[in-house]
């Protein structure tokens, strides 16, 4: 079937922004939709099944309206992700009070997490790297202290890196833990801006730390989370969880597949949630590699990760184990 749209009035700079550098964005829909799409002057034809060319329609007329600034992949991956599984959604929160006007939930599992962690003092996001896990509950995190819920925000991840040590960077304790929290400072200024996020860190509605300095403290009002947990130990784990004071939140997020502590080093996040099971108050969420919404080839990296851990090992020859070079 061929199905026609004419976007009007035209607007040769939202038209660009569509299609993308060199009609990439196009060229994603095709491969998504197993649709072909063509277009001159701002007439666009697709051509495929039904079904699949009234929500190509459908998707370009959404990604126009909000192509008043470059679109970014993961947006038009939401979106995909969305038409394809439009039974999938749940509605979520309100819309929240960030600066990204189009943020909402792009699967089922990103809409209950953001609906548990409202309505839940503490909540775990769980799974694979592109979910949402962090971002998302930043996003909660800020609406909440915009709309005066909390007093601050507290950021806080372990220190603990992927096969390399803090001895080896340079400067003093705070420039060699601030490339652990620049995911964290990259999440705020991207929904509250700079200006904003400068303004608040001085009015210390902002704190973004080593887990470590969490030691001692109490956190009343604050909306508190927790990054890359499975990288706490069992102390940290509890420390942490053990902060809340009145008027608290906390969400905890993390993969349970990317430790990174030493081998015979118990993870925090792991006996978590072991302990934590059933207790009132505490939520959980787990996302798999359909909730991804990076690169759509994350997805794929994600599976093939796991369907490797889950593979018995291959067998030697005859049954014997290889013996290893010297």
């Amino acid at each position: 079937m061929i199905l026609t749209h004419a976007f009007t009035p035209l607007n040769n700079s939202r038209l660009s922004r569509l299609c993308g550098p060199v009609q990439a964005h196009l060229k994603t829909l095709e491969s998504h939709l197993g649709v072909h799409i063509t277009h001159q002057n701002g007439h666009f034809k697709v051509s495929g099944p039904k079904e699949r060319a009234q929500q190509t329609i459908l998707i370009l007329q959404a990604l126009y309206e909000q192509a008043s600034k470059p679109l970014e992949p993961s947006l038009i991956v939401g979106m995909l992700q969305q038409s394809l599984r439009p039974d999938a959604l749940s509605e979520g929160p309100q819309a929240l009070l960030t600066k990204r006007g189009d943020l909402r939930p792009r699967s089922r599992n990103q809409g209950h997490y953001m609906d548990r962690i409202q309505s839940h003092d503490v909540s775990f996001g769980l799974g694979p790297a592109g979910t949402g896990k962090t971002y998302l509950a930043v996003a909660m995190a800020v609406d909440a202290l915009e709309r005066q819920g909390v007093q601050r925000i507290v950021l806080t991840r372990p220190a603990v890196e992927a096969g390399e040590k803090l001895g080896f960077l340079p400067g003093d304790l705070g420039q060699k833990v601030d490339p652990y929290l620049r995911p964290l400072y990259d999440a705020l200024y991207d929904l509250m801006g700079f200006e904003r996020v400068q303004k608040a860190f001085e009015r210390q509605a902002l704190e973004v730390a080593p887990l470590a300095f969490m030691r001692g403290r109490t956190l009343n009002h604050s909306f508190v989370i927790l990054d890359e947990a499975q990288n706490t130990t069992p102390e940290q784990m509890k420390m942490l969880l053990t902060r809340l004071g009145v008027g608290s939140k906390a969400v905890i997020t993390g993969d349970v597949s990317q430790i990174d502590l030493p081998k015979d080093q118990t993870s925090g996040l792991v006996q978590a949630l072991s302990v934590l099971q059933g207790v009132e108050g505490i939520a959980f969420t787990t996302f798999t590699s359909a909730d991804v919404v990076r690169h759509p080839l994350v997805a794929r990296i994600v599976d093939a990760y796991d369907a490797h851990t889950q593979a018995p090992p291959s067998p030697s020859p005859k049954g014997r184990p290889r013996r290893q070079r010297a």
